[in-house]
């Protein structure tokens, strides 16, 4: 089997496998370190919540074949600033990265976003993305 649980024909795949698909792109975006500590955090109150995130956003979408991953990213920080969820931005700009964005690119996306979101919440993207890809910086 491919990498991604999306096959052709009737064949469907379990739910394990789109599981274990969405696991393997999330630690591929977000990071294991991340990942990791999500995982490590999960108790059974979150229990459900953590295997939905991961069957359901990284299993059944992120793995789709129909965009690549650094467009996946690209939309992702766009809806990310609209909606005004800073600590998610934070996480998916270094994803971006992960994902092959380069700063400029980043960059390029806040100021799209800056006409179609609104200036505040492209000054505070702007902002966080700043914090976040300082971190990456030689000291």
């Amino acid at each position: 089997m491919n990498d991604s649980p999306h096959q052709t024909g009737t064949d469907s795949p379990t739910t394990r496998e789109v599981h274990d698909a969405g696991m393997a792109v999330r630690r591929e975006v977000l990071g294991d370190a991340h990942v990791d500590r999500a995982v490590a955090g999960t108790t059974p109150f979150t229990a459900d919540f953590q295997e939905l995130i991961t069957q359901y956003a990284w299993g059944s979408v992120w793995t789709r074949p129909g965009l690549d991953r650094r467009s996946r990213s690209l939309i992702t920080l766009t809806a990310l600033v609209a909606r005004g969820h800073h600590e998610e931005l934070a996480m998916h700009v270094r994803a971006a990265k992960r994902n092959g964005l380069t700063d400029e690119e980043i960059a390029e996306v806040l100021l799209q976003t800056a006409i179609y979101c609104g200036v505040p919440d492209a000054n505070t993207a702007f902002r966080i993305a700043q914090g976040v890809l300082a971190e990456d910086e030689p000291s």
